[in-house]
């Protein structure tokens, strides 16, 4: 069912709760990449909610203001609108364990993931986090200009510019978050290198956090959005914490 967390037309999110069972559910919120461009959605990721409400999950598929002329995101509005949307599942009448919702995003939405669960002011927090070949670091894809520009048209200029906003908005560089989270990463992904997973890893360990990475050898960007993959089997099986 599709819900709405504000008055811009991409400001909405589908949640998919399991045929069984009455609840409360735990709760996956589920951040689709694209390079937080306006030409990308949540139909992206939408056979990978699927899976987890057959799994016994309530999945929210957030859609979020992205860079481009009708959409109109980018710093920081993408950012308060994954924040909104997380916060709006305590406003939703579903049977929702509120205090099991953890975070899922692959490539640009492991970076919106990892943001979100490191914000202070959070109404519902997040409990643990998956990144799938996410973008941890925004200074460094800024310097590899992964995306071609991506970084940059989504920050608003480039990371020597603006290295206030880069410190707020880059992952590696808001350690510790406080959750435990794994990040799993296709040794052969050519659209985000596997180093940016080992260096948050590195960072985040050495803050404190509890940190996972699972290393897949010989697999690309697009592998993690197969449900029926082997990458998608561990971020399922890690989850089984949180069930």
């Amino acid at each position: 069912m599709r819900h709405r967390y504000g008055s811009h037309f991409h400001q909405f999110a589908d949640l998919l709760q399991p045929s069984e069972g009455s609840g409360p559910f735990p709760v996956a919120v589920v951040l689709h990449g694209g390079f937080w461009r306006e030409q990308h959605s949540l139909d992206l990721t939408d056979d990978l909610a699927r899976d987890l409400a057959r799994r016994g999950w309530a999945a929210w598929n957030v859609e979020y203001r992205r860079v481009g002329e009708v959409s109109e995101g980018g710093y920081p509005t993408t950012l308060e609108d994954v924040a909104a949307a997380i916060d709006a599942l305590a406003e939703l009448d579903a049977p929702l364990g509120l205090d099991r919702v953890v975070a899922i995003g692959h490539s640009a939405g492991g970076q919106l993931a990892l943001w979100a669960a490191a914000r202070p002011d959070a109404a519902v927090r997040l409990a643990g986090v998956v990144s799938q070949a996410g973008v941890h670091d925004l200074r460094e894809a800024d310097r590899l200009d992964l995306g071609e520009g991506a970084t940059a048209a989504f920050m608003g200029g480039h990371a020597d510019d603006r290295p206030a906003a880069y410190a707020d908005a880059s992952p590696i560089e808001r350690v510790p978050i406080g959750v435990p989270a794994l990040l799993v990463h296709g040794e052969a992904d050519e659209r985000v290198p596997a180093s940016m997973s080992s260096s948050y890893a590195e960072a985040a360990r050495g803050a404190g956090d509890e940190v996972d990475v699972a290393l897949r050898p010989g697999e690309d960007h697009f592998v993690h959005l197969d449900p029926g993959c082997g990458a998608w089997g561990d971020a399922v099986g890690w989850l089984e914490r949180f069930a």
